[in-house]
């Protein structure tokens, strides 16, 4: 079994916090260096669907869509910087959407399957926008959509301006940030043979290719006892460091010592790092474990 792990973020652990099997996983593994890219970008790439239809994805319906993930747009100086919010429960997720289907009954609809991830039905239009991970904390005015789509989102910032809510939380949500337009693609390619992940894009992807698809599992333990033990799969995740040793990182690590994967590799699209480790890889003793950051430098 070759099992592909997706980690954005893999190599920012601070230096006093060591992962020994992650740290042992990057010592005995063999590097590559990669064009860096969104993950987002990277699932594009990966399924053969570029430009990427995220907000189709999301929605899984048809139409055109975009994602209008929910954002705080700060005044800093003389910059307006995106900060991504995160933690909506669902009822304040869809009394903020269900103000704005109210403003703009009959040209755009808002929808929040997902309190932390939104999409908007419109007319179809050319648009482009990176997506709000590639964003956060930057400066937007350069990365602001053409055409009639900066008085659209103007006009958005003022319809959720009165919201009650908007004075709740630390950041609360003033814009939102559109990206990923178009609809959903006819055919896809898919390299795996199962994905698992909690992206919706990346589950809709692998429902179009025919594959197998789950959310996240509590660990890899679970993961590994629903798998077949063959082939590709690829699990996507975003969770903290220390998760990510206990519940991913140890159990993969037994479970190639003991011959029950294969191929592991370890990826960070987003800084351009991918390490593959085989079970013979574990016998090169002389490479030390090591901080996982010190690896960033590769």
């Amino acid at each position: 079994m070759h099992v592909e792990l997706i980690v954005p973020g893999l190599l920012d652990v601070p230096p006093a916090l060591r992962l020994p099997a992650l740290e042992v996983l990057l010592a005995r593994g063999r590097a590559a260096s990669v064009n860096p890219q969104g993950v987002q970008s990277w699932l594009g790439d990966a399924f053969g669907v570029r430009p990427l239809p995220a907000g189709a994805l999301t929605a899984g319906a048809e139409g055109f869509w975009l994602r209008a993930d929910p954002v705080h747009l700060s005044v800093m100086g003389d910059r307006l910087v995106l900060v991504p919010v995160a933690g909506l429960t669902r009822a304040e997720a869809e009394a903020l959407t269900g103000t704005l289907n109210r403003h703009f009954s009959g040209t755009h609809e808002f929808r929040c399957d997902h309190p932390d991830r939104w999409v908007m039905r419109t007319a179809p239009a050319a648009f482009e926008a990176p997506p709000t991970a590639e964003i956060a904390g930057r400066d937007v005015d350069s990365h602001l959509p053409g055409g009639t789509w900066p008085a659209l989102l103007n006009e958005i910032q003022m319809a959720l301006h009165e919201h009650p809510m908007t004075g709740q939380h630390e950041y609360p949500v003033n814009s939102v940030w559109l990206w990923g337009p178009g609809s959903l693609p006819a055919a896809v390619t898919c390299p795996w043979r199962s994905v698992t992940a909690d992206d919706p894009v990346a589950l809709s992807l692998a429902r179009i290719a025919g594959v197998r698809h789950q959310t996240l599992p509590r660990n890899a333990g679970t993961w590994l006892a629903e798998m077949p033990e063959d082939e590709h799969h690829v699990v996507m995740l975003e969770i903290a460091h220390e998760s990510l040793e206990s519940d991913w990182c140890a159990p993969l690590l037994a479970a190639l010592k003991r011959g029950r994967v294969g191929l592991v590799t370890l990826r960070a699209p987003e800084a351009g790092f991918a390490v593959e480790i085989a079970r013979r890889d574990l016998r090169r003793f002389w490479r030390r474990a090591r901080a996982v950051g010190s690896h960033a430098a590769r």
